[in-house]
């Protein structure tokens, strides 16, 4: 079945603009809000879909979540449908991915940019461990607009616990999610890492012409430092490499992450100090509560 054409009514208030991607369960339409008088994303369950189940309850999960949860790094959920099909509303990002930014882009992110992104992306994500939330597949699902990054697409964001084996995206699972079992904050933290080295380097950790062969890049080997293809500064490097190691208790936490992040983007010591009172005092705890089961 053809996705919806244009003006075609998706439910009471929404109508399509324009068809924007297709999955196997979901389609998804740049859509006018007539009660907003504004554009709106729409993820609507796919027609010849309507008998899955569990798609439907995962969309409609999603998209419960991103309407109780408020953060400028976060995309914004307006509204959960159920008929004529399960679909979520969500606001309007008018930038692009971070991974198209990289390779539209002639020259690379400077060490100021990238540092700006881990901040933004730490930011999102202790947010969303304080939640009790973990996002599971950062990778290409981050808008880069107006020199600011918002997180998106939270169809496989649960809490921490046991995970099925290989729940993610092919090349940017983290070991413990291709492996299976128990999951914590330290998922995420691989996550943000993943994302800042591909904006780095312009390539990502995993997933080259060594890796197709492998079931599951990130057990088999160990991803290249950075700076065997870009000149960072030392902390930025570090968080970066570090985030990547395969052992989740190996890893930096989200607060020390954006902590070197912090300092690359060249934020004012003094605020860089208040800052870290604020991720002691709250992120901290936070974190420990997303990651409990999981470390």
């Amino acid at each position: 079945m053809r996705p919806f054409a244009p003006g075609r009514r998706l439910a009471p208030g929404y109508e399509v603009i324009v068809h924007l991607a297709r999955s196997n369960l979901l389609d998804v339409y740049d859509a006018w809000s007539h009660e907003r008088a504004c554009r709106c994303v729409v993820k609507l369950l796919r027609p010849d879909r309507r008998g899955d189940e569990r798609a439907a309850l995962a969309l409609q999960r999603e998209g419960r979540l991103l309407q109780r949860l408020s953060h400028p790094h976060l995309v914004r959920g307006y509204e959960t449908l159920c008929e004529p099909l399960p679909a979520v509303v969500m606001e309007t990002l008018r930038g692009e991915t971070v991974a198209h930014l990289v390779r539209r882009r002639a020259r690379r992110l400077s060490a100021i940019e990238l540092g700006h992104l881990g901040v933004h992306l730490c930011s999102a994500i202790s947010y969303l461990h304080g939640q009790g939330v973990l996002h599971l597949d950062l990778n290409s699902n981050v808008i880069a607009e107006a020199g600011r990054a918002k997180v998106i697409d939270l169809s496989l964001a649960r809490p921490a616990g046991s995970m099925r084996a290989g729940i993610g995206t092919w090349c940017y699972m983290a070991p413990e999610q291709a492996r299976g079992g128990e999951i914590g904050s330290a998922v995420d933290v691989w996550g943000i890492a993943g994302v800042l080295y591909e904006a780095a380097t312009g390539a990502a950790a995993f997933g080259d012409e060594d890796d197709e062969d492998a079931e599951f890049p990130s057990l088999e080997r160990r991803p290249h430092p950075v700076a065997r293809d870009r000149r960072l500064p030392v902390a930025l490097a570090a968080a970066i490499d570090g985030g990547l190691r395969p052992e989740p208790s190996e890893r930096p936490s989200v607060a020390r992450l954006g902590a070197g992040c912090e300092q690359a983007a060249g934020l004012p010591r003094a605020e860089r100090r208040f800052a870290a009172r604020l991720r002691a005092d709250v992120g901290g705890g936070r974190e420990q509560r997303a990651g409990r089961r999981g470390d």
